[in-house]
């Protein structure tokens, strides 16, 4: 049976996938595990934008409730703005309703523990033990006045808000900035802030009616953005993703900035002031290779993880390390928050172009991107790991790594949250590479769904 806890919670097609017994279940389970040795334990809840996000609020809270606990109700805020307001109001632990980047018919539920981490394998799979076998024994239900109830926090919002403002010494005077707000979480709070902050303001994507979710909008579909940028003639465009956990940044030129070049840019800024703990970026496989010639130039330690900002993240964690992420926009800067925040991530993006006083543009050619050709191959959710098990796929791949080997190299991996397998190679060659990459995964699509 497959692990029901992906790399960024429990995800799948809401009313389908993740229906509203799994989400009232998964309340019990984090009632009962997270917040086991607290007598009436609190645990704030936060969603995106998407339709189904009350529904299985409603679910969830109602699990929580029935386990004795107390479930705090913030409505609609960034992922990383739960991660936060769990640690700011004291709660055991902190729960988000989003799919991120996926289009509206998914949604996802996410855990975070008392002090706004993401939660462990381990804790998952006691969760996850709750949810398939039932409660423990020694679990009896509440009755009377020990039932929990739920209770909305007004100021959430502005208390997040005010938290990001804090994270830079800068005001934004004199900026023109694009907001792509992807129809998200972020639709409020990231223009407020940058206008607080003294910048000019063109927000885009920001009226959710809770199904145009990361509708060819965000961060995974930048391309408008990049012509906004160029036709109001702006200094910097951000887009976020549907919970505002990643970022992608678009320079004055109209030309998208990733995540690697976020990082590579903010690291060597705090090398420069002598806060980049340990002198080392921490990454994951998945970056590209130009990133590791910029690091190595600049006298940059690299660490690397496998996918997932969770995996990332723990690697800080272990090594005392306060700058990491994915080429995806999943930033965490630990000096701030304890997981990916985009509106946090494009504060600190902002800071170092005034600090420099220099163009997003002339900061981003710090590292040259190497060619990367990247596709997704839809396959049956139950199979995606299976793809070096199928014989004619393990020697196709075989194949590819011999033919770049010494000029680039081949990645392939199944997300964590999609039923994909993803190919991505590095070389010199795009039209070869893009050839390459769509044929392996029209093989895997072919293989892994008969």
């Amino acid at each position: 049976m497959a692990r029901l806890f992906g790399t960024d919670g429990v995800r799948g097609i809401a009313n389908q996938d993740l229906t509203c017994e799994l989400a009232f279940k998964l309340g019990q389970a984090a009632a009962c595990v997270l917040a086991s040795n607290v007598h009436r334990p609190t645990i704030l809840v936060g969603r995106d934008t998407r339709i189904s996000g009350e529904m299985l609020e409603s679910a969830l809270v109602a699990g929580i409730c029935s386990m004795g606990a107390r479930a705090v109700l913030v409505d609609v805020l960034p992922t990383p703005a739960i991660a936060y307001l769990t640690r700011y109001y004291q709660a055991d632990a902190g729960a988000v309703i989003s799919a991120s980047h996926n289009t509206v018919e998914y949604n996802g539920i996410k855990f975070f523990n008392c002090q706004g981490y993401k939660l462990p394998d381990a804790i998952e799979d006691e969760m996850e033990r709750i949810i398939r076998e039932g409660l423990p024994d020694d679990k009896v239900l509440p009755i009377g006045e020990r039932v929990g109830r739920p209770v909305r926090q007004r100021n959430a919002q502005r208390r997040y808000i005010d938290f990001a403002k804090e994270t830079t010494g800068v005001r934004l005077d004199g900026l023109h900035i694009v907001v792509d707000c992807a129809q998200g979480a972020s639709f409020e709070v990231a223009p407020t802030v940058l206008r607080e902050l003294g910048a000019t303001v063109s927000a885009y994507y920001h009226e959710p009616d809770g199904n145009n979710i990361n509708e060819n909008c965000g961060s995974t579909h930048p391309e408008r953005l990049c012509e906004l940028v160029r036709e109001l003639g702006a200094d910097i465009g951000l887009a976020f993703d549907g919970d505002a956990d990643r970022l992608m940044a678009v320079d004055e030129r109209g030309k998208v900035v990733n995540g690697d070049q976020v990082m590579c840019i903010c690291a060597n800024h705090l090398k420069q002031q002598g806060r980049l703990r340990n002198n080392t970026l921490v990454t994951t496989i998945m970056s590209n290779m130009g990133l590791d010639l910029a690091l190595e130039k600049l006298g940059i330690r690299n660490e690397k993880t496998k996918v997932g900002d969770r995996y990332v993240l723990e690697k800080m964690l272990e090594s005392n390390y306060n700058l990491g992420g994915e080429q995806s926009g999943h930033v965490i800067f630990l000096d701030y928050n304890t997981t990916g925040d985009g509106l946090v991530t494009a504060l600190q993006l902002l800071t170092v172009m005034v600090e420099s006083k220099q163009s997003l543009g002339r900061l981003a050619s710090i590292m040259q991107v190497l060619p990367q050709s990247l596709y997704g191959a839809r396959v049956s959710d139950a199979r995606k790991y299976d793809f070096d098990k199928d014989e004619e796929v393990a020697e196709a791949i075989k194949a590819l790594e011999k033919k770049y080997e010494g000029r680039g190299r081949v990645l392939i991996r199944a997300s964590g949250t999609e039923p994909l397998v993803r190919v991505m190679i590095e070389g010199p060659s795009q039209r070869e590479m893009d050839q390459d990459v769509y044929v392996l995964a029209k093989l895997i699509e072919k293989r892994l769904n008969r």
